[in-house]
């Protein structure tokens, strides 16, 4: 078995999800315009996020908590029960929203699959990550799946602990930077880092990391070859374009 590991990321590396929040932030600051304009709320949402991540963690049972709580703040206790219930609506379609794969993810698993151990790391909501994972399709290529409730540098260190893998022998493929490559970066691992076009506001870094244990790409698809790079493989066309006939 290959000695290395590729960490993945779920959530906008693998499938789409903030997206899925922004549109729902929307149709949630229009329910509240009769009290309050637009930038207003999502300050103010924001900030409640921020603030219940230690009761509430990530996901949408906590985002659904904080926008309740922001409503009623926010009108002075005058939103009404049928408004309050839309809220929970909102929540309930984002916990049941299909699972839709960025494109190229398939084809990009299948390949690493050949040529390195793979583990899916995520954070969040443990019930609603292993739903989302299950619906993927994808469970069946990891060797482990990790629902972290944070994604810090102890947790990294324990996943890789009980994998027997050492730091350098460790990526991780993610769209934060905050989340999924700086901590690795920090325990001696390496990173690739994939953008999604919208990122939430408390995954934002303050400065940009400029680091040779990282390679930025612009999509999935040239994660192999990035792969390759950070640990100095001779490339082969068999890494990067697998033969058909290949199991």
């Amino acid at each position: 078995m290959a000695s290395q590991l590729i960490g993945l990321d779920g959530d906008d590396t693998l499938w789409h999800s903030e997206g899925h929040f922004v549109v729902t932030q929307a149709r949630y600051g229009e329910l509240l315009d009769p009290w309050v304009d637009r930038e207003t709320v999502a300050g103010a949402l924001l900030d409640a996020e921020r603030r219940n991540l230690r009761l509430f963690g990530y996901g949408v049972k906590g985002f659904t908590l904080s926008m309740i709580e922001t409503a009623i703040e926010l009108t002075n206790g005058d939103i009404d029960g049928d408004r309050i219930h839309q809220i929970v609506q909102f929540g309930k379609e984002l916990l049941d929203h299909p699972v839709e794969l960025l494109p190229g993810v398939a084809e990009t698993l299948e390949q690493l699959r050949h040529h390195f151990r793979l583990a899916l790391i995520t954070k969040g909501d443990l019930f609603h990550q292993e739903s989302k994972i299950a619906a993927s399709g994808l469970a069946d290529i990891f060797e482990r799946v990790e629902v972290l409730a944070e994604k810090d540098e102890t947790a990294y260190a324990k996943v890789l602990d009980t994998l027997g893998v050492a730091p350098p022998s460790f990526c991780m493929v993610g769209n934060s930077m905050r989340s999924d490559i700086a901590p690795v970066l920090e325990i001696g691992g390496v990173g690739v880092h994939v953008p999604y076009h919208i990122t939430w506001e408390l995954e934002h870094v303050e400065e940009d990391i400029d680091d040779p244990r990282m390679q930025r790409v612009e999509s999935i698809l040239d994660v192999p070859i990035a792969i390759e790079a950070l640990f100095g493989r001779t490339r082969q066309p068999s890494v990067t374009t697998l033969d058909p006939g290949d199991s």
